[in-house]
């Protein structure tokens, strides 16, 4: 039976730790409605300015507060969310002629998600308890979505536009979730990664109000500062950006929240996160602490002007789960962001001696 299908929203319910649910349906944040998806009452969609690549999957994102609640901003780091609150990302591709497509044709409005015209594959939801962050995986069949704590693997057929390939789609177990989400190595807890300032600001599509702004007005953001306040990532998609900036962007969204001082990667060395200035932190004639392989028989992480040399440009081309980067998230190549970053590279002064 498809869930809400008439009357208005459905309510968002929460669930303590020792009884999530096996049923998306359930936690009412996003549930079958005839031939589309309905949010929950509350449920408000949003967008960021550089997105993490998945294999070219489009994602739905959403944010429920628990009502009368609001979140505290932060110039920097990820907001202070209530306890309550339940973050969504749900992954999915257009559907044309019974095959997947890369290419995007969703224009980022919810009521245009449609059974027949997508592939739902999963939703993930970050749910804020008492005791932290918690992650769940939930994988769609039919009407509703199932808890899949031990991940999936799906194979799926997708249209590139050189032409159809067919590849394993990964949906992360829960322990998975943590090697992007554990943003703090040193404490270990999961931390959203999209919902900070600096990847919120902008409007959301086919709006005019900037979503902080809107967020604040709704009364679910406190302390919001004034808008030449407030860091703005670039949208890496956007060529009125300078290229560096735009490179920066990618590098901060697919690969900062591990390659940071306190992120997993830390003891790499490399730190590819926004707040990084340091060339040589950045990569810049860096030499691998520990890359084996990963190299790709290169000396350094990046060098400047030669695109081709560079260890970052290997491990985005290489498909073998042994050496690719980022580790997770990816079984293929993200051709437009490899030539960013190629063309970022040749940009680059200097030479490593």
């Amino acid at each position: 039976m498809l869930i809400g299908t008439c009357g208005g929203p459905p309510a968002v319910r929460f669930h303590e730790p020792d009884s999530y649910p096996q049923r998306l349906s359930e936690w009412g944040v996003l549930t079958r409605a005839g031939d589309g998806y309905r949010l929950g009452a509350g449920v408000l969609p949003y967008e960021i300015n550089t997105p993490l690549f998945t294999d070219h999957a489009q994602k739905l994102r959403t944010i429920y507060l628990p009502p009368g609640s609001s979140a505290g901003y932060a110039a920097e780091g990820p907001f202070d969310f209530p306890v309550g609150s339940i973050i969504s990302k749900t992954f999915f591709y257009p559907v044309e002629n019974g095959v997947a497509q890369a290419r995007s044709t969703w224009r980022g409005d919810p009521d245009e998600l449609g059974y027949a015209t997508h592939q739902v594959l999963e939703t993930r939801l970050l749910v804020r308890q008492p005791h932290g962050w918690d992650a769940l995986p939930y994988v769609w069949h039919g009407d509703d979505a199932t808890l899949r704590l031990a991940g999936a693997i799906m194979p799926l057929e997708l249209a590139l536009e050189d032409g159809v390939t067919a590849f394993p789609y990964l949906v992360p177990t829960r322990n998975e979730c943590a090697g992007c989400h554990a943003t703090d190595h040193a404490s270990g807890a999961l931390q959203p990664i999209g919902i900070r300032a600096r990847h919120l600001n902008r409007t959301y599509p086919g709006q005019n109000h900037n979503q902080l702004d809107a967020w604040h007005d709704a009364g679910l953001l406190a302390d919001l500062p004034a808008g030449d306040q407030r860091p703005r990532a670039a949208d890496w998609l956007d060529t009125s950006a300078s290229l560096e900036t735009r490179a920066r962007a990618y590098l901060d969204s697919n690969c900062g929240h591990c390659h940071s001082p306190t992120g997993p990667g830390a003891t790499s060395g490399l730190f590819l996160d926004a707040h990084t200035t340091n060339v040589r932190q950045l990569g810049f004639c860096k030499r691998p602490i520990a890359a084996g392989r990963g190299s790709g028989g290169h000396r350094y992480s990046i060098v400047p002007g030669e695109p081709a040399a560079s260890i970052l440009i290997f491990r985005m081309e290489t498909t073998d789960p042994a050496m690719r980067m980022p580790e997770l998230g990816r079984s293929l190549v993200h051709q437009e962001g490899v030539e960013l970053m190629r063309d970022w590279i040749s940009s680059l002064p200097g030479a490593c001696v």
